[in-house]
């Protein structure tokens, strides 16, 4: 196998946000770096984020706000939020010539709507800062001893660093390249990984009657999850109806609790329709409602969709053909419980295959928080999806990206 004539004070594996992000902040400090990516392209997972609009960032600029939205883990971020958090991000793309705004739900957002952009910028900031790419060069292994690796093995060849930082990614959305192979790299030089589970992805139920509700969304709805008739979490916002049970951005931030709770048992969903109106708010709206002299299925659309209102007809077992003046107290109580609780039942998660992020990784103490540093080889650094943090939809995980990527460069480009 041969070495490169060429040396090298970085090397980093993996060209997604989080390992350009790092290769550019360490040549940045002066450090000679490699940037090793398996595919003949860099960035192709960051093409299809925010359905190729690419979610840049979260505009929550309160650090400790931030890290809570990612749960008990999320308070290892701090450090790295500190120094390169969202508002030094949307700095980081403005300076370089990409207009960004703010939508609902603090999402941030290339003006141009346009995921390739955002690559072009990190291709840029690489080309400027004189980081040598090699696509299309696979990683088999490593040479590991004393502590420390002495080089990365790739199929052709092997390259020779002072420092290695690991981007390699998750496993959600494999035929972007993510495989998980560098958790098992990471376990071979003794660290210890959390088992990766599939996060931010859709649910299936066991009701098929969503097939017919299949390409229906829903905003301003609630969900809320059960096991044992206890109130586990909830979520208020869109959602939307699949062939195969639900998706959208409230059910993708309930999907890894969801996924933790089918390993315990049965979890049930209760979607309110109308969560702005208690029961007795709703009931006054339907007796007033109820004093015309309409049919039941020219009303439902003032109600609900009309995919949804027919289903709820069924459900509350009301004549579509009833006029709702001759609707009883029973019957309007029925339809009331079906608006505030359309019962779902969760099957399962559909996989890594339609997974936006992972779940589990390399585990949080084994790592120095401020410098992305592996507390047990000394020149090896991780970054992004491969560490055990994720968060919800909304921009938090590509941030988890670039704060951990800068971090993981500025440590390994100043160790060198």
């Amino acid at each position: 196998m041969e070495k490169t004539q060429e040396k090298f004070d970085v090397a980093v594996i993996g060209g997604g946000p989080a390992g350009m992000m790092a290769a550019g902040r360490a040549a940045e400090l002066g450090a000679r770096v490699v940037l090793i990516e398996k595919n003949q392209n860099l960035g192709k997972k960051l093409l299809i984020t925010g359905s190729g609009r690419c979610n840049i960032s979260q505009a929550e600029f309160n650090d400790k706000k931030f890290v809570e939205k990612l749960g008990k883990k999320g308070q290892f971020l701090l450090s790295a939020l500190s120094v390169f958090g969202p508002a030094e991000a949307v700095k980081f793309f403005e300076e370089k010539g990409l207009k960004t705004k703010v939508e609902r739900g603090g999402r941030i957002f290339p003006v141009s709507d346009k995921s390739g952009d955002v690559l072009n910028v990190l291709l840029k900031y690489l080309s400027k800062n004189k980081v040598k790419l090699l696509p299309g060069q696979e990683v088999i292994g490593f040479n590991v001893g004393e502590g420390m690796i002495k080089s990365v093995k790739l199929k052709k060849g092997e390259i020779s660093a002072r420092a290695f930082i690991l981007c390699t990614g998750g496993k959600s959305y494999p035929g972007t390249g993510s495989t998980g192979a560098g958790y098992e790299w990471a376990r071979e030089m003794g660290h210890k990984i959390i088992s990766p589970m599939p996060a931010l992805v859709p649910i299936e139920v066991r009701e098929n009657w969503v097939r017919g509700l299949q390409g229906l969304s829903l905003k301003n709805v609630s969900v809320t999850l059960f096991q044992n008739d206890k109130k586990q979490d909830s979520r208020f916002g869109e959602m939307l109806f699949t062939h195969f049970g639900l998706s959208g951005p409230i059910i993708l931030d309930l999907s890894k609790k969801i996924g933790e709770l089918l390993a315990a048992g049965e979890v049930i969903l209760k979607i309110d329709l109308k969560p702005a109106l208690d029961v007795l708010m709703l009931d006054k709206r339907l007796q007033r409602d109820f004093k015309r002299n309409k049919y039941f299925k020219n009303y439902l659309p003032e109600l609900l969709p009309r995919k949804l209102g027919d289903l709820a007809a069924r459900f509350a077992k009301i004549d579509l053909d009833k006029k709702v003046n001759s609707i009883n107290k029973e019957e309007r109580k029925r339809l009331i419980d079906v608006v505030k609780g359309l019962k779902l039942t969760a099957k399962g998660l559909i996989g890594f295959s339609q997974a936006i992020v992972t779940s589990g990784g390399v585990e949080l103490k084994e790592i120095d928080s401020k410098t992305m540093r592996s507390k047990i080889i000394g020149n090896l650094f991780f970054a992004g999806e491969i560490i055990d943090l994720d968060g919800p939809t909304g921009g938090y995980n590509l941030q988890i990206c670039w704060s951990t990527g800068y971090a993981a460069g500025e440590g390994a480009g100043r160790s060198v």
